[in-house]
């Protein structure tokens, strides 16, 4: 299955998804057949978590189109980013989700595009102290912890994160255990 049929799964299915927490959405989806454990269709995915929760807690989006472009921005993110690019695909997954949300874009001076900076060195840095190998899971729910606290504080809708548990250590062969701030939750 090609990269472009999972995302327009991902966002087929994540429609459906009608909760506030965008870790519980991201589970939901990621118990999908067709999700790899690691894998550029997170680049979809875990934006699109967090579009969905938005709108769910009265986010003002229109959900579909804000979707459709996350697809977009998703699939132009390379699979191993975070190897060979030094910047984590789930956190710039969240990123765009952002400047879909304040419909930022290179040239917005309403201070949204240095905010989503913020929020992305922030969760950028937390990674950066765990270290690697990748975990696409992992990274998910350091994006998600920063992604929430930064759209709880800057935007008047409240998301929850009350699932920022492991539950895929026992399928990634790279998986570094104890190290990992997750792992034995």
């Amino acid at each position: 299955m090609t990269i472009e049929e999972k995302g327009k799964l991902i966002i087929q299915d994540i429609k459906k998804e009608t909760g506030t927490n965008p870790v519980r959405i991201f589970k939901n989806i990621a118990s999908k057949d067709y999700i790899s454990i690691h894998g550029p269709e997170h680049h979809v995915l875990d934006g699109a978590s967090i579009l969905v929760a938005y709108k769910n807690a009265g986010g003002d989006i229109e959900l579909d189109n804000a979707l459709e472009k996350l697809y977009y921005e998703g699939l132009r993110m390379p699979g191993a980013m975070c190897g060979l690019w030094g910047i984590c695909g789930a956190i710039t997954s969240c990123g765009a989700a952002l400047a879909i949300i304040d419909k930022t874009g290179p040239l917005s001076t309403d201070g949204t595009w240095g905010n989503h900076m913020f929020f992305t060195s922030k969760a950028v840095n937390e990674l950066g102290t765990i270290n690697g190998p990748r975990c696409c899971k992992r990274d998910a729910m350091v994006a998600f912890k920063n992604a929430v606290s930064y759209i709880n504080e800057n935007y008047n809708v409240k998301l929850e994160t009350n699932e920022l548990k492991c539950e895929y250590k026992d399928r990634n062969a790279q998986c570094i255990k104890e190290r990992c701030p997750y792992y034995g939750c």
